[in-house]
């Protein structure tokens, strides 16, 4: 039975993302959250492959996650619409469009390594969309951890400026800065809260922190501040407001610490979650474009004509789903809706509410909410649904290109049909994946960000398809540049038959000039002023849009391999016309050519995907682990040693990784551990 639901108060709304590095514990955190909430009557935990949130069996498998997973929980009147992330940086396109949707996020650092390099990723992505966040340092529990030295990496390494609001101590003990008082954890997994005083021992840690916390306060009220100098009594009230300002403001990331495996600290962090961050309705109006490319704000409001973000494509019972953002208006069962920018509209068939694996009919949904919806065939990612009769577009989702590509084919020739219609729609959901053909050798080419990532789509296509398939051996996809400077000086002369005994000359002299760009920099395409000869002459409408796309034709892929173009900057310099004959084909054959002409005399130069690496390994491996680095080709950018073992930072060519996981996990006895993010195409 479908099921109604009420208007939301805006106010009394938090949509939030947990994102963290792999293995910091945010899934254990999300499920606490769940539990306390009442969402959940029974706590799942990852290492038991039990995760209510890690739902599908490769997450299940491989103790990790894989996909963001949407739910919904209350907490003190409010509700709190929460997307739990991916931690793998192969997944990484999961956060960044989980980000792009969300008012606010639950950065979560591990309080033994505090920032790691995919903290690093989620904190830029939060950035990008200016993304107001709370810090909780988990896993205070273990040996090692420290609560100040993992707010110090927040503030060297990301540039944040974490405040702290809670401070867990080693007994499992809370103290709480603005409510002067201390929190523990009893009963059924921590789920009853007793206050009491701030113990002896434990004076001198609070004093400290509520100084740094109340000065950080201070600098967003004036009356505050006065009152923090004078050291007068203060209202918890007064300093909640303050730091709320602040954190919406993005100059401070209030920090709550704890266990959640322990089941200490989860509940303040809620409180910190309605406290300090904002609701959809103190957000900055979204920004959408017209069709003639004009601007306007789309304030959240269930008033006017629907705006909605398709964030997310996902197969759900075999059929093709859509999650939603709705910035404005509402949304019902039988709506018809236009997919802004394609010239389409579509029917929604359902419209439900998720949570995890499991999802519920509505009757309506408004602004504010994230939902999933059936019925639409042509919205991707990205894409903006809005009121047939007024088409806006809001800006879309990037998405980073794969780095590297398996030769894939079914096992079964029989099965070459269905294969090809079930990897469409596998790209479809995650739009890092990208499926072709070579070419050159006529096989199947599926690139993606990683051998995790490709290892879980052949798995996802054996459970859910029933599709074996055979892999080849991996290959990283490359770019190309230039290694220098490049000119050509290219003259065609040629007949070209047009049939029945008749033909046409085409002639036509171009030259070209090239130059190597910075690195990242792009390829640019020169404005168009060309020395032309004879003088005097000049280029109709026809033949300027031949020399463009000339340039552009020959300006896609590299001189060597053929792989995609990037950090050149090309230009037509020169044109001869020779009268009729120098038609808009020939200019462009000659454009063309002249610039494949040019590049070459540039040099080719082949760029690899470069990657950030962090390494653990014991102290009594370090030795081998190093010189395996080293024989990789790896850049050693530095090392920091704690409890017996060592963290090496460092840059290393993708090809020289292929496989390094066993390798590294054979030179420490099952002990080190792992992970690499992209971080630029570069020569080696």
């Amino acid at each position: 039975m479908a099921k109604k639901t009420e208007t939301l108060q805006l106010d009394r709304v938090r949509n939030i993302g947990v994102a963290a590095h792999i293995d910091a514990g945010k899934t254990t955190l999300t499920e606490r959250i769940l539990y306390y909430t009442g969402a959940s009557h029974k706590v799942g935990e990852v290492h038991d492959g039990a995760a209510h949130m890690d739902y599908q069996p490769e997450e299940r498998e491989h103790g990790i996650t894989i996909t963001s997973a949407v739910t919904r929980c209350p907490w003190r009147d409010h509700l709190i619409q929460l997307i739990d992330t991916p931690g793998h940086v192969d997944f990484t396109i999961e956060v960044e469009r989980s980000m792009r949707v969300l008012d606010s996020a639950i950065i979560v650092l591990d309080g033994v390594r505090g920032v790691e390099p995919q903290t690093e990723t989620v904190w830029r992505q939060a950035s990008r969309f200016e993304i107001p966040r709370v810090i909780f340092v988990n896993k205070m529990d273990r040996p090692g951890a420290d609560f100040d030295r993992a707010m110090e990496t927040v503030a060297a390494v990301l540039g944040g400026s974490p405040v702290p609001v809670t401070v867990p101590l080693e007994d499992g003990m809370v103290l709480d800065l603005i409510g002067e008082q201390a929190f523990t954890f009893h009963g059924q997994l921590g789920s009853e809260v007793r206050s009491g005083p701030i113990p002896p021992h434990a004076q001198e840690t609070f004093q400290r922190h509520r100084e740094t916390m109340l000065l950080a306060a201070a600098e967003a009220d004036p009356e505050l501040e006065e009152l923090v100098l004078e050291e007068e009594p203060i209202e918890p009230e007064a300093i909640r407001a303050a730091l709320r300002a602040s954190t919406m403001a993005g100059r401070i990331q209030p920090t709550f610490g704890g266990s959640a495996l322990r089941n200490w600290g989860v509940q303040p962090l809620l409180d910190g979650v309605l406290a300090l961050l904002p609701n959809p309705l103190e957000r900055p109006p979204a920004i959408a474009r017209r069709s003639d490319g004009e601007e306007t704000f789309v304030e959240m409001t269930p008033e006017g004509g629907l705006v909605a973000l398709a964030f997310k494509i996902q197969l759900w019972g075999g059929r093709r789903h859509v999650f939603l953002r709705l910035y404005r208006g509402t949304l019902e069962p039988g709506q018809m809706v236009r997919v802004a920018g394609r010239d389409t509209v579509e029917r929604v068939a359902r419209v439900f509410e998720t949570d995890a694996s499991s999802k519920k009919r509505l009757k309506s949904a408004t602004a504010g909410q994230l939902v999933l919806i059936s019925g639409p065939r042509v919205a991707v990612t990205g894409d903006t649904l809005c009121d047939p009769d007024d088409e806006l577009i809001l800006e879309r989702i990037d998405t980073k290109e794969p780095v590297l590509g398996l030769a894939v084919e079914t096992e079964s020739s029989k099965d070459e049909e269905k294969f090809l219609q079930v990897i469409g729609k596998v790209c479809e959901e995650d739009p890092t994946l990208r499926f072709g053909v070579d070419a050159e050798t006529g096989q199947n080419i599926l690139k993606g960000m990683g051998e995790l990532h490709l290892q879980i789509v052949f798995e996802r296509l054996q459970r859910e398809f029933g599709l074996a398939v055979r892999a080849g051996r991996p290959r990283v996809m490359t770019r190309e540049t230039i290694a220098g400077s490049g000119t050509s000086d290219v003259t065609i002369n040629r007949l070209l038959s047009l049939g029945e005994g008749k033909e046409q000359r085409l002639h036509a002299r171009a030259r070209v000039a090239v130059r190597p760009r910075l690195r990242d920099a792009g390829t640019e395409i020169a404005e168009l002023a060309p020395e032309i000869h004879p003088a005097g002459a000049g280029l109709s409408a026809a033949q300027e849009e031949a020399a463009r796309a000339g340039l552009t034709d020959s300006a896609m892929n590299g001189p060597a391999e053929g792989a995609p173009l990037q950090d050149v900057h090309v230009a037509l310099t020169g044109l001869e016309l020779f009268g009729d004959d120098s038609t808009p084909q020939a200019i462009r054959i000659a454009v063309s050519q002249a610039v494949r002409e040019a590049l070459n005399d540039g040099g080719a130069a082949v760029l690899q995907p470069r990657m950030r690496i962090e390494v653990v390994a014991p102290d009594g491996n370090l030795g081998s682990v190093l010189g395996d680095l080293q024989a990789r080709k790896a850049s050693i950018m530095g090392q920091e040693s704690s409890m017996g073992m060592t963290v090496v930072h460092g840059e290393c060519p993708l090809q020289n990784l292929l496989g390094y996981a066993t390798s590294l996990r054979s030179l420490t006895k099952g002990r080190g551990q792992f992970s690499m993010e992209f971080d630029r195409f570069d020569s080696m």
